[in-house]
């Protein structure tokens, strides 16, 4: 039995796969095999490094307790003049995400991963997913986030890369492909209850880009369901912070800690219709909905598929989804 962690892109929701990956840690789950888009491969690569117990995922926790945006995301003010001016095709340079990289990547080498490795990417000029499983890891990871006229394309044997959200965010075909019959997808969610749209370039690119990826993600689990064993671990729900800020992590990794430890719980959290768990969604715009008899304020939720989803909340703590079953 071969068993692999496919961890999907999302920006600063990627920090959701800390939670996680704790949670799996704590029963003793381990992988074979790693698949990473993007955020998830960010992750993939740390953990391949640095193990999958306690000391390698509080290593990672403190990681993404410590970025910001403006680590991350590095503005260049004659770098983006350029690109206004058509000079050049990204708006900022990736000198934060190499510099992360340089810092954390315990291997050269994509093959050297103490786990094989997969790193998703996108072909820039075709669109064709690149998985990449040899070469440079640090350029491999670099590419697969490289997001289009955010960052610049990375350059790998004569292919120009960009971020594998863009061909496939959670790459469970990469996995299949690779051997796995059991596949444990970690996705990152998306902001399902922004208070109002994304009002920066930044923010609302890597808005678009979560709900695309999103999106394939539920058509994808519903391809495979019947090929291999699937176990979707749920992403905290609401989440009401941007992919585009890094303030929250800790919440973020609290949250998803609790909800994937509560979902493998239940029949190692094997579920008859995982894609329910990451049903694309919406929340009302306001949280001050109904409060019913034991004070909690409750609304109904339109979701894509087959059955509506219920939301409550402590008046004091964001609510959860609780999705079909």
């Amino acid at each position: 039995m071969t068993t692999a962690f496919v961890l999907s892109g999302g920006g600063s929701l990627g920090a959701v796969q800390v939670g996680m990956l704790r949670a799996l840690a704590d029963q003793q789950v381990t992988p074979d095999l790693l698949v990473g888009t993007s955020a998830g491969a960010l992750n993939a690569a740390f953990v391949a490094g640095h193990g999958f117990e306690t000391a390698g995922i509080d290593a990672l926790a403190r990681v993404w307790g410590g970025l910001r945006a403006r680590s991350v995301f590095s503005l260049d003010v004659r770098h983006a003049l350029g690109a206004l001016a058509g000079r050049r095709s990204a708006l900022l340079v990736d000198r934060g995400m190499r510099a992360l990289l340089r810092q954390h990547l315990r291997f050269a080498r994509l093959e050297d991963s103490p786990v094989p490795l997969v790193v998703v990417a996108t072909d820039q000029l075709t669109g064709r997913e690149m998985a990449l499983t040899e070469g440079d890891a640090q350029l491999a990871v670099l590419a697969s986030c490289a997001i289009p006229a955010v960052f610049p394309a990375v350059t790998l044997d004569g292919v120009a890369l960009v971020d594998g959200g863009l061909a496939n965010n959670t790459a469970l075909s990469a996995a299949v492909s690779a051997g796995a019959d059991t596949i444990y997808v970690l996705p990152s969610g998306y902001p399902c209850a922004l208070p109002q749209a994304p009002r920066t370039p930044l923010s609302a690119a890597l808005h678009a880009l979560t709900l695309l990826s999103h999106q394939r993600l539920a058509a994808d689990l519903a391809f495979y369901a019947d090929t291999v064993d699937l176990i979707v671990l749920p992403p905290p729900c609401p989440i009401r912070t941007s992919a585009a800020n890094f303030a929250r992590g800790a919440e973020l990794i609290q949250r998803a800690h609790r909800d994937a430890s509560t979902a493998l719980a239940d029949a190692g959290g094997r579920r008859a219709q995982p894609g329910h768990l990451i049903a694309v969604h919406s929340h009302p715009a306001s949280t001050h909905g109904p409060i019913d008899g034991r004070g909690r304020r409750t609304s109904r939720l339109p979701v894509v598929g087959s059955c509506d989803r219920e939301i409550s909340a402590e008046p004091a703590e964001p609510g959860h989804c609780r999705p079909c079953s």
